[in-house]
């Protein structure tokens, strides 16, 4: 059993998670992701690696509540434990050698930029991150950034924070601004990073982007996180989940999580109605 530490509502939406996880911690590296299973009758779900301190011997994650497992996750509180928490896993994002570098994020994906970001900055590259959300009221980690990176842009689809925009029109206005990056990282929705990938690629920037198919096990034998990368079948969960991002097939990626969405929604009611409380 895996006990939370530490439970903090990020926005309505998000919440972030320090789970007691000592063996995980000493090994865990940016990029890498566990598997969790709330209990016996749950289903195994991916989630990336927000932080890690192997003093304390905790893991970080940050998930937003949007299908059956996420919320009865965010139903647990601190003490609670969680039955399975298995990590690290998945191949570790390489982040030596680049000296300027451009991190882009989106919505909650911006838990999963913010490992990296720090990552290089610890490093001793120059750090420009780009956080885009919605709007205001969903904005996460904006200190965490801050603490991590030489520059932070912060953009919202309305306008109620930060700069008006999509975080592609901020990046190719620091690329016509003059910045020469040696590496940059989208970590968001599918159509977000393949429109990065695609104001990158005129520049022949490198681009990772971190893909997140559907996954089972997680260890390369259930084959459903298969992606086509410059048309070859990767496996997002051994291979990945970092991937070039001027040669991943989106559209099929886009089609393929869309496979079990009617079924999403039913698990979503169920569980919705199992914990309602009686008026």
């Amino acid at each position: 059993m895996f006990k939370i530490i530490k439970k903090k509502q990020l926005n309505s939406a998000v919440t972030l998670m320090e789970i007691e996880a000592p063996y995980i911690a000493k090994k865990a590296k940016a990029g890498q992701f566990i598997i969790f299973r709330v209990d016996e009758h749950g289903e195994r779900i991916p989630l990336t690696i927000a932080d890690s301190d192997a003093e304390r011997g905790t893991v970080t994650i940050i998930y937003q509540a949007v299908g059956r497992s996420t919320i009865m996750l965010s139903q647990m509180n601190e003490g609670d434990s969680i039955l399975d928490f298995v990590g690290p896993l998945g191949t570790a994002t390489h982040l030596d050698g680049y000296k300027k570098v451009c991190v882009v994020g989106g919505g909650v994906g911006n838990a999963i930029a913010y490992p990296s970001a720090k990552a290089l900055f610890n490093n001793g590259a120059e750090v420009d991150v780009i956080a885009g959300f919605r709007s205001k009221d969903i904005v996460i980690l904006e200190d965490e950034f801050k603490a991590v990176c030489s520059h932070l842009y912060i953009t919202t689809d309305d306008g109620t924070y930060g700069e008006k925009g999509f975080v592609t029109n901020k990046l190719q206005s620091l690329i016509d601004a003059g910045n020469q990056y040696d590496l940059v990282i989208a970590i968001g929705p599918i159509p977000m990073m393949k429109f990065v990938s695609k104001v990158t690629e005129p520049y022949g920037i490198k681009t990772l982007v971190s893909l997140n198919p559907i996954m089972i096990d997680g260890t390369g034998m259930c084959g459903g996180c298969r992606v086509t990368v410059g048309g070859e079948i990767k496996f997002a969960c051994v291979d990945g989940p970092d991937f070039d991002g001027h040669q991943v097939d989106y559209d099929e990626l886009m089609k393929r999580n869309s496979f079990y969405k009617e079924r999403e929604h039913c698990d979503v009611d169920t569980c919705r109605m199992l914990n309602a409380k009686p008026e």
